[in-house]
This record gives structure tokens, sequence and C-alpha cells, in this order.
């Protein structure tokens, strides 16, 4: 504030010196107000985690009896999307593998954007042991032992690759079909891409089940045409991952009526 501006507010300060103070009084009252806003809103958070951490440390420890017994067999393929800064947690990565393996399920699709699960794939493998059976390009492939589980590694460009073969496959399918003269104009329809990624091994299975991990509520760039009606859940970021938030998470997908519509 400028000389003159200085001599303007004194000026003001001496003419009204009541108002002056109710406005100071008012903007003391609203900072004051917004501590406490604040303060309020970090016991809830707190509060709510304390329950949360509670409720899945009771679940993980069998004492509520309702999530026992998961019955998996709506649950044929999970997968897993995690933010890739939170993807060099190889060690939690394998951690939440195991408990994955431990609750039954046995088809799993790791993704992040980045690749970084895909670079890291050989050390996950490794670490995992004996619960894998043989790696067959990106995937582990599918074992009779009923302990072991099948394992896919993906990334955003798998999506943007998938598309590109995909829309390749169908042009040269059109311009084949225009010479023999059985298609005059192309139609691309939804099933036709389907049959497009599957035909350039690009398709792969829908999972059932989604389950975020990191600070945004969303897929973060997982293949949209392999989840047209999957259910995703939000867990939160990798490093505060709970046993019991998965089996939880596990049992309301496995219980809950799902509608397809017509």
């Amino acid at each position: 504030m400028g000389y003159q501006g200085k001599m303007w507010q004194s000026g003001l300060d001496m003419a009204f010196p009541g108002r002056m103070i109710m406005i100071r009084v008012f903007i003391v009252m609203l900072r004051l107000v917004w501590l406490f806003i604040h303060l309020m809103a970090n016991i809830l958070y707190f509060v709510l985690d304390t329950i949360h951490t509670l409720h899945s440390y009771l679940i993980s420890s069998g004492i509520l009896n309702k999530y026992k017994d998961l019955d998996l067999t709506k649950l044929q393929h999970l997968a897993i999307v995690v933010e890739s800064q939170e993807a060099y947690d190889i060690e939690r990565i394998v951690k939440l593998l195991f408990w994955l393996s431990d609750i039954g399920v046995k088809h799993i699709c790791l993704y992040d954007m980045d690749g970084v699960l895909k670079k890291s794939k050989k050390i996950i493998l490794e670490d995992m042991g004996s619960r894998l059976w043989h790696l067959e390009g990106d995937k582990v492939g599918l074992c009779p032992d009923p302990n072991q589980m099948t394992l896919e590694f993906t990334s955003i460009s798998d999506g943007k690759e998938g598309i590109t073969k995909a829309a390749s496959f169908l042009c040269k399918k059109y311009l084949d079909d225009s010479a023999l003269g059985e298609q005059d104009k192309p139609i691309f329809t939804e099933e036709n891409m389907g049959k497009a990624l599957e035909a350039v091994g690009l398709g792969g299975p829908q999972p059932n089940l989604l389950l975020v991990y990191g600070p945004v509520r969303c897929h973060l760039g997982f293949p949209a045409w392999r989840m047209p009606y999957t259910e995703i859940v939000h867990m939160g970021p990798l490093t505060s991952m709970k046993h019991g938030a998965i089996i939880k998470a596990i049992h309301k997908f496995t219980t809950v009526h799902q509608n397809y519509g017509t």
C-alpha cells in the first residue's frame, strides 16, 4: 500500500473506529470458523479411517462370519489397476497377489498406464514362485492345479496397439470382401470390433470386478472394450491396502444382484 493509501486508511479508521473494529472482529471470526471446520473434517476423516481399519481387521481375523467362505463363482476374472507411481512398489504388489491367491481368485489382470508392472513382470513371477504355471507371452498359462492362478500384464500401450491392429484388420477385411463383391460399404459394429481384437490376439477376457489402487477414482485408461459390464471399486492408495478391504469388496460383488439390461 502506498503513502496516500495508508493516509486514507488511517483517516478512515479515525472517522469510523467502531466500524473498522467490527470488520476486523468479523474477519477473525471467519478465520476461527474455517479453522473449526477444518479441524472437524480432520477428526471425521480420522474416525472414518479408524472404523475402516478396525472393520478390515475384524474381516481378516475371521471374526465376522458373513465374510467367510466367499462364493467366487461370479468372479471369473479380476483386474487390478494401479497408479503408475505406486506400481513401483513391487513388494506390495506381490503381497496383494498372495492375498488374492489365498482368497481363491484364479485369474488376475495387472494394469498400470506406463507399463511399470509389465517391465517388472519377471521379478513378480519369481517372487510368486510355485503359485504360477508357465509364461506364454504376456500371460501365465492355465494350470489344472487349483492352487495356482493365471496372471496377465497389460498397460495403456496395449490398448492403443489393440485399436490400431483391429482397425487394420477390419480395413483389410473390408477391402478383401469388396474385391470379392461381398460388401459394398464398410459396416463396423461393436461385435465386429470385438472379433477383430480377438483375431489380432488383443481381446482378452472381460474382468467381472476391477479394483483401482491410486489417488483418483477412475480406471486409468484400462481398455474400455474389456469392461462393458465390469464393476469398478476404488480401493484408495496402494500404500494403505488392507486384506480385509479386499475381502469386503469381493464379498459385496458376489452378493449384489447385477442388472445388465436387455
